[in-house]
Order: structure tokens, then C-alpha cells, then sequence
């Protein structure tokens, strides 16, 4: 994790809370750039792409692990299978405040973004900030 003294204290709210809106609050800070002609800084622009770039990456596992996990129980023996071992990542843990291992492991995803966003790093994501730091920096 970088830290650099030249943020600005509206760039670590803003991408802060475009983590907790699913790139939403990024892409309208986008838009309202586009509007206004300004640039942005390059903290806040690798952050709002990395949070839209989770986003979608996220929506496409959700689609293909049900697309797959879909087809897998029609085929009889290894439905049973299937199902041993997909509920236990998917049934809520009343201990972990009734989040499964996917949501937890998701919102602890999130939240570590937020939280070193909002203190000024470029958090690290292994592929995922490589993929965006170089698009960033093109």
C-alpha cells in the first residue's frame, strides 16, 4: 500500500464511499467531472475504477457459479454433492451475525477497501490493482 501526503480530504470521502455503493458514488463523481471539465486525480480515479471494476467482477461470478451450480444439480448423483457442498458456503452462520462465508468474506473485502481508502493508500487487490493500475496510468 502507497500513501502519498497530497490527497485531499473530499478525494478519501469519495472513494470511501463509492467501496460502500458499489462504484455508485465514483461514477457519478465521474459524470459530474465530465460535466464540469475537470480532471481526476489519479488516487481517486484508481479507486473509483477499482470499486466499479469489483462490482461487475463480483456480479459475473454471482451469474456463473448459479449457472453452474444450476446445471450440476440436474445430473443426479452429483447433486447430492453439489449441494453438501455449496450450502455451507451459502447458509447463514449465527455466530458470524448470520452472514454465510461468502458474505463475510465480501463485506471484510469491503470494508478493508473503505477503510484504506478513507486513510489515504492505494489498497491491493492481487490481479485486480494490477489490471487497474495499468489502466489507470495509460
Amino acid at each position: 500500500m502507497q500513501r502519498y501526503s497530497e490527497i485531499y480530504p473530499i478525494e478519501k470521502i469519495i472513494s470511501a464511499a463509492t467501496y460502500l455503493t458499489a462504484g455508485g458514488v465514483g461514477f457519478i463523481w465521474l459524470i459530474i467531472a465530465a460535466i464540469m471539465k475537470k480532471t481526476v486525480r489519479p488516487f481517486l480515479m484508481y479507486h473509483i475504477l477499482q470499486s466499479i471494476f469489483l462490482s461487475i467482477l463480483f456480479f459475473l461470478i454471482k451469474i456463473f457459479a448459479e449457472f453452474v451450480i444450476m446445471i450440476l444439480l440436474k445430473i443426479p448423483f452429483v447433486s447430492y454433492v453439489t449441494s453438501m457442498a455449496v450450502y455451507p458456503l451459502i447458509s447463514p452462520i449465527p455466530l458470524l451475525f448470520n452472514l454465510s462465508v461468502i458474505q463475510l468474506g465480501s463485506t471484510a473485502l469491503i470494508l478493508y477497501l473503505t477503510i484504506t481508502s478513507f486513510m489515504g493508500y492505494y489498497s491491493y487487490i492481487p490481479w485486480v490493482s494490477d489490471i487497474i493500475k495499468g489502466n489507470s496510468q495509460q
